[in-house]
């Protein structure tokens, strides 16, 4: 994460009011948005963030590009959930704000929160996904709840069509018991992809400017934002933690049933045998013992 000027655009249609995700999809965007916005400014301080709406009967521009979360936050408080979402129309209204960024050298790069059907066709999506990447518009899709094939489908090729340099990502979050913010620090979204680590890489090699931002874990310099940096890598820990715990839980239970399937030896065998006995190998050796004439007792 370098110098950019983002669009946040957030789906506050009904599908947005769904529980499935902690504590409901609504409230899960309103602190991804937070967190993205803490992960770009801390990143680069003149990086400028932008929030809108895709929902109810228009797309609505929440706050204009901005450095103060005060105005970002003040424009989720003011977010109504209505209607119906609008994916094509909220990406052009993003792309005409980022045209009107005051300052010109920011890359441009929109980040789509989706949890609705897309009612457009994919290949009209295809078409907007090209004409963006051709205005240089990076865009960033975080895809959540239960979406069906059919909209994934049209949400992969929109994302592949996208594609430049600058990197556009598609993030398909399941819902779990996870907070959505703390499923995105492990995507290319907030943690950086090849490309932006090897710019990052040569960049700090060079005059070490404010340019090496993207060289950064997570993309946050820890001497500027040491707070975020340390809850960016203890989310990222925690996740780490639990998938590997979940592993773990599988091969363990993989494990088990394999060892179900060997035999313990004969079960239908009884304890005792015809003369009150114990029927194991011990009352073997005594009875060939007593059979055998040959043999002294010691006893």
């Amino acid at each position: 994460m370098g110098l950019e000027a983002t669009m946040i655009v957030v789906d506050n249609s009904e599908n947005s009011r769904n529980g499935d995700y902690v504590p409901s999809r609504w409230e899960a965007q309103a602190d991804a948005v937070n967190l993205i916005f803490s992960a770009k400014t801390g990143a680069n301080p003149e990086s400028s963030v932008g929030l809108m709406s895709m929902g109810g009967t228009t797309p609505e521009i929440l706050t204009t590009l901005t450095t103060d979360i005060g105005k970002v936050l003040d424009g989720l408080h003011r977010t109504k959930i209505k209607g119906s979402s609008h994916f094509s129309t909220g990406i052009n209204v993003a792309a005409l704000a980022l045209k009107h960024r005051q300052n010109k050298s920011q890359k441009q790069r929109i980040i789509v929160f989706n949890c609705s059907p897309i009612d457009e066709d994919e290949k009209s999506l295809i078409k907007l996904s090209k004409r963006m990447k051709k205005t240089g518009i990076s865009i960033d899709i975080i895809s959540f709840g239960e979406l069906g094939e059919e909209t994934t489908k049209k949400l992969e090729a929109f994302s592949e069509n996208c594609q430049s340099a600058e990197g556009s990502h598609l993030a398909i979050v399941q819902p779990s018991a996870n907070l959505l913010s703390d499923s995105l620090i492990t995507t290319p979204i907030l943690g950086g992809d090849g490309s932006a680590n090897g710019a990052g890489a040569s960049g700090s090699g060079g005059e070490g400017g404010d340019s090496g931002g993207p060289s950064f874990e997570f993309g946050v310099d820890p001497s500027v934002d040491p707070e975020l940096a340390l809850a960016l890598r203890m989310s990222y820990e925690e996740e780490k933690a639990r998938q590997e715990k979940d592993k773990k839980a599988k091969e363990t239970a993989e494990g088990k049933s394999e060892l179900e399937q060997i035999a313990e030896g004969d079960e239908k065998q009884p304890l005792l045998n015809s003369e009150g006995q114990p029927s194991g190998s011990g009352s073997k050796d005594k009875k060939d013992k007593d059979d055998d004439p040959d043999k002294m007792d010691t006893a």
